[in-house]
């Protein structure tokens, strides 16, 4: 799809900006929604001016004009779960998530060009899922010598070599294998790559992710996300919008800065916002630390408790009075009913991420005014088979989208990339099918419709209207005709935000 009258947008590097959008922008026979009409859709200030039938608007003064020819319109799609740095440096790390064993994962760590990583010096792997490995992680099986960090697939799990102990001071750990707190707290202390490698990293990710439709993330990086976004966004070319989340231990710093949830951080262009600061409850599946109320098969084990029930209202409360919202990470049963009592307890607003187990009497809960839940669909396919070894008779309230969809609750889809791919349509596809290959569907009652999944996707948006922010995705083809592999991967055409275009192919 060509127009003789489009140029190619620019990027101007002087500033570490993109040029400024076009004033005006016409996108002229746009079907506008799912099996919706052809319009022509008129951008002006970074907003929809105007939706209207082909025969009414011939054209606007002045404006950049392309032509869609029937291409679908949908509102831009959201990642509402990402750990950015995890992400950008997991795109450079070594695979694993193929490994079968922890010997097997070695093996991959020494192969022929698994070397440093860029700027490190350290030999970086990601992926592994060690719950169902026939043998145990172990520093003995890696190189001793050298400094290597393996990253378990949903970031609660480290294994270090020996020389990577040593290198943040626990060279007598008997394992090398880092759980938890204990994992965030070596993850900090290792040498990073250079700020400015590691930024431009980060920067061609969010490119990655226009490419997509997405056009924007809410960041949970362990991190200083205020100080380190808005550092970005005035050095580099950042092609989506970020919600800046706040980790718990960074709660007094946050109240001392007078940072409030959902306030535009001054001087990013409009593209960064404070979001919600995040506390842990629990830990994860495949660490077998998601705090439930029935034991792990095999241990008499309930799984772990981060933070105490008393601990999370005091500070929920805390926040609460000084205008921040809290992200509370629960993955167990217990965990998300510890976490919904403390939002009935103090009344505010907020978030609970992942809620993969949820008690039966619990759904209901997630309804009350102003919580929203924060789940990763692509991980359901993904933790099929460790679910149901160790939630062995739970997993129909196992990642029960439907059922949360059912009891009144706001869903917002996100990937906890890199724990899954930063990829909306790997999302909305295991969403809506349940499976992510040849595989029949895993609890398929609780599949979601395709127009629930592209909302839950795009922050709440489900249409495009008069007066929208222009973030938009333009497909080749309407999502709704797609068969189910179709619909995992779609031609993005374009992107773009707040009438700026981050992403444009073939218009």
């Amino acid at each position: 799809m060509t127009s003789p009258h489009v140029s190619k947008p620019s990027f101007e590097r002087s500033s570490g900006r993109r040029s400024k959008p076009p004033s005006r922008l016409l996108l002229r026979n746009a079907r506008v929604g799912l099996g919706g009409p052809v319009r022509h859709v008129s951008i002006e200030g970074g907003r929809v001016t105007a939706i209207e039938p082909p025969g009414v608007v011939a054209g606007i003064e002045g404006a950049e004009n392309v032509d869609l020819q029937g291409a679908t319109l949908l509102p831009g799609l959201w990642d509402a779960h990402v750990h950015s740095v995890q992400w950008a440096r997991a795109r450079r790390r070594i695979d694993l998530g193929g490994a079968r064993s922890a010997v097997e994962a070695s093996r991959l760590v020494r192969l022929p060009g698994a070397g440093e990583g860029p700027g490190s010096g350290l030999i970086e792997g990601f992926g592994f899922r060690d719950a169902l490995w026939p043998d145990r992680p172990d520093k003995s099986l890696l190189p001793a010598d050298h400094p290597v960090v393996l990253i378990g697939n949903d970031l609660h799990t480290v294994w270090l070599s020996q020389a990577a102990l040593a290198l943040i001071g626990r060279g007598d750990h008997p394992t090398g294998v880092l759980r938890e707190r204990e994992c965030y707290d070596a993850l900090a202390a290792l040498p990073p790559p250079p700020r400015e490698v590691m930024d431009g990293w980060i920067a061609e990710a969010t490119v990655a992710a226009a490419r997509l439709g997405v056009i924007g993330v809410l960041d949970f990086e362990f991190a200083d996300n205020v100080t380190e976004w808005s550092r970005r966004v005035r050095e580099q070319d950042v092609a989506v919008r970020v919600v800046c989340s706040i980790p718990g231990h960074r709660l007094d710093d946050a109240i001392a800065g007078g940072l409030r949830t959902g306030d535009p951080v001054p001087d990013s262009g409009g593209l960064l916002e404070v979001g919600p600061v995040k506390v842990f409850v629990d830990g994860s599946l495949n660490t077998r630390t998601a705090y439930c109320d029935e034991p792990y098969p095999g241990s008499g084990d309930l799984g772990r408790l981060e933070t105490s029930p008393e601990e999370l209202v005091a500070t929920m409360s805390l926040a609460a009075r000084r205008g921040l919202q809290l992200a509370v990470h629960a993955i167990g049963d217990h965990a998300s009913a510890i976490a919904l009592d403390a939002f009935d307890a103090v009344g505010c607003p907020g978030r609970i991420e992942h809620a993969q187990l949820v008690r039966a009497a619990d759904f209901a809960r997630f309804a009350r005014p102003g919580l929203v839940a924060g789940v990763q669909p692509a991980h359901a396919p993904g933790d099929r088979e460790v679910a149901d070894v160790h939630w062995r008779g739970r997993t129909s309230r196992a990642y029960a989208y439907a059922d949360l969809l059912a009891a009144g609750a706001a869903l917002e889809f996100g990937s906890d990339a890199p724990v899954a791919p930063l990829d909306p349509w790997d999302g909305i596809a295991s969403a809506v099918t349940r499976t992510d290959d040849e595989r029949p569907a895993w609890h398929p009652e609780q599949a979601v419709p395709l127009r629930t999944a592209l909302a839950a996707a795009a922050r709440g948006r489900s249409a495009v209207r008069e007066g929208d922010p222009a973030d938009l995705v333009i497909l080749e083809r309407d999502p709704s005709l797609l068969p189910p592999a179709e619909l995992r991967r779609p031609r993005v055409l374009g992107t773009l935000l707040a009438g700026r275009w981050t992403h444009r192919e073939s218009l």
